[in-house]
């Protein structure tokens, strides 16, 4: 049975058994709460409380959120303000000590979604379970109760931990089962196909990832997210692959027939109907495809010293527009290549959600001006205005985009890139800054889901829309 080991300032004995350092705030709580372990901790603040048991009853005997009236709404969200307000607490103390009780002292590495399930049952009441959450994904996002915040609370406390913040970040970076069950079949054929997206390696050792998403633009849902990781981790995995490429494929949709396109964005279609969660496509989205773009996959081979990581340099290449979600890949690739007649956008404020690890990446390409105009003001940059130099290293007629690819995946096959851009990455992004970035952003962006400025916005343009976001 795990027990208290309260978050905060740590110190490590011989035997690798941490303990609040003597003195400290973590050190008193931990005398406080004497020999309890977690749960009983959790079990006694449910019992003595009783606020998440209100929010229960009183949802219980309400219509569904639409039809509340604003009365009955603001008494559901006082209700819930505190029930929240007490996981918030007693994570404040207790996220460590909860993640060694899940992870068997961190001896177990769960991917988020498994993390959350292993809470549900631990410390019911804590995040919402199975059940709770099944019966929200078979609503709208407006008629659903927001039970995705206390998982955006449960794994802001996580992550931003120095304790357990890292060993989450390292399990997200794990190759997916997926990956591994066809790594055979792909290192053998070198081709991968998917509902979303192929990858194929040439005898030249580049994967060329294609989304080929071609009814909606290569719009984003959860079909796509997991395609993508799993072509990832198949060109990081085989050590045939040198270099990767990331472009969309061509498309059937009647605007854009025809023609090769990179991505629309989040699918807002999907995001009205409540089918973008927060964990098995936002936060999985960061921390699993587009993380691994920048560090590579994690690998524990015996006698591997020096480094636990297999990475590769990406380029990127952008065919129509990158909008949203598909702006997002691009920061974090190694070159970007995009036609003269293409557009980049991060539509935050029209969409009103936040746009992945965008704000955290974008200034350091672009500087904080435009950071904003983008961001904050929804511009759109042109491929051929000067300021889209920023954030692409080559404009070229869309005629002369396949040479100018080829060109640059050449550039990228060398014997020092790898260790280069390891030190870039480094330099430029941080783990622990990446961390602390992850940890807010996973309760904003559960907070910003279920805002009713948001929900009417996706309705709206879901209805004029078939995809773009």
């Amino acid at each position: 049975m795990t027990r208290v080991r309260p978050a905060g300032q740590r110190s490590a004995d011989a035997a690798g058994e941490y303990r609040a350092a003597p003195g400290s705030g973590a050190e008193r709580s931990a005398c406080g709460a004497g020999s309890e372990s977690v749960q009983d901790v959790w079990s006694r603040l449910l019992a003595s409380s009783g606020a998440p048991a209100r929010v229960d009853d009183l949802v219980a005997a309400l219509p569904e959120p639409p039809a509340r009236t604003p009365g009955q709404r603001a008494r559901v969200a006082a209700a819930k303000d505190a029930a929240r307000a007490l996981r918030s607490a007693f994570l404040d103390v207790h996220a460590d000590a909860v993640y060694d009780l899940l992870t068997a002292d961190r001896a177990e590495s769960p991917r988020i979604d498994a993390l959350l399930e292993a809470a549900a049952a631990a410390l019911p009441g804590l995040v919402p379970d199975e059940k709770l959450l099944a019966i929200e994904r078979s609503k709208p996002q407006a008629a659903k109760e927001g039970h995705e915040i206390d998982q955006g609370i449960f794994l802001r406390a996580v992550l931003r931990s120095a304790y357990a913040g890292p060993h989450l970040l390292d399990a997200m970076l794990r190759p997916t089962p997926r990956a591994l069950a066809l790594l055979d079949e792909f290192t053998r054929t070198g081709v991968a196909e998917m509902e979303s997206v192929r990858v194929e390696r040439g005898a030249d050792g580049v994967a060329r990832l294609t989304m080929c998403r071609d009814d909606c633009l290569n719009a984003e849902d959860v079909r796509q997210v997991d395609d993508m990781e799993t072509a990832v981790d198949l060109a990081l995995l085989d050590p045939a692959v040198r270099v990767g490429l990331i472009r969309g494929g061509v498309m059937r949709h009647p605007r854009y027939r025809g023609r090769r396109v990179f991505s629309a964005g989040i699918n807002l279609k999907s995001l009205s109907s409540g089918d973008i969660p927060l964990a098995g496509f936002l936060l999985r989205r960061e921390l699993g495809y587009l993380h691994k773009l920048v560090r590579g996959i994690r690998t524990d081979h015996p006698g591997q010293w020096h480094s636990p990581h297999a990475e590769k340099p990406w380029v990127a290449a952008v065919d129509g527009f990158a909008i949203g979600g598909g702006t997002q890949i691009l920061l974090v690739c190694d070159h970007v290549l995009a036609a003269s007649d293409a557009y980049l956008s991060l539509p935050a404020a029209k969409e009103g959600i936040i746009p992945g690890v965008a704000n955290f990446r974008f200034g350091r390409y672009a500087g904080p001006r435009l950071s904003r105009q983008v961001i904050l003001e929804g511009r759109r940059i042109r491929a051929a205005e000067p300021d889209a130099r920023l954030l692409v290293d080559e404009v070229v007629e869309p005629a002369d985009m396949d040479a100018a690819v080829e060109a640059s995946l050449a550039r990228l096959d060398g014997d020092a890139v790898l260790a280069n851009r390891r030190m870039l990455n480094l330099a430029e992004e941080t783990p622990d800054a990446f961390r602390a970035y992850m940890a807010e952003f996973a309760l904003q962006q559960a907070l910003r889901i279920y805002g009713q400025d948001v929900i009417d916005k996706v309705g709206r343009f879901a209805a004029a829309s078939p995809s773009a976001g």
